[in-house]
């Protein structure tokens, strides 16, 4: 694939991530495919092999921040590497707010991507406040 069919592919797989698309984003990757994941105990964080664990990892993440957002991207390719930046916004269970500056590095094979590994900065979540529906003085 040329470097613009890999820049698009890398435009479809955002897409994807902000439509909640897990059967859109596993299209795009190798049967044998991994998402190393940002977070986790190892130095590399958590590392997902295979088409089942990387959707089970991908749909946990939607379950985790059911209105996650990757804004701002751009992405980059040289050869069979390519790059994604992006800004992460999402809001957990809880109502705590994540808002946090990001980067995806790929590795491509035949057309698709073979490795995710994904990078975001480490800000503590947000707490959200949410404003009253009325003021409750305007009750008077």
């Amino acid at each position: 694939m040329s470097k613009d069919d890999l820049e698009k592919l890398l435009a479809a797989f955002a897409d994807a991530w902000n439509r909640h698309d897990v059967d859109g984003l596993m299209s795009m990757m190798t049967d044998d495919g991994v998402f190393d994941a940002s977070g986790g105990n190892h130095v590399s964080g958590v590392r997902h092999e295979g088409q089942s664990a990387v959707r089970a990892a991908y749909a946990a993440v939607f379950a985790q921040y059911p209105d996650a957002h990757w804004g701002n991207a751009r992405h980059f390719v040289m050869d069979n590497r390519g790059v994604s930046e992006w800004t992460f916004t999402g809001t957990q269970k809880d109502g705590k707010r994540v808002e946090v500056n990001g980067c995806d590095l790929f590795t491509f094979r035949n057309g698709k991507i073979a490795i995710k590994n994904s990078f975001r900065k480490n800000r503590p979540p947000m707490i959200q406040v949410k404003p009253l529906e009325s003021d409750p003085r305007d009750q008077r």
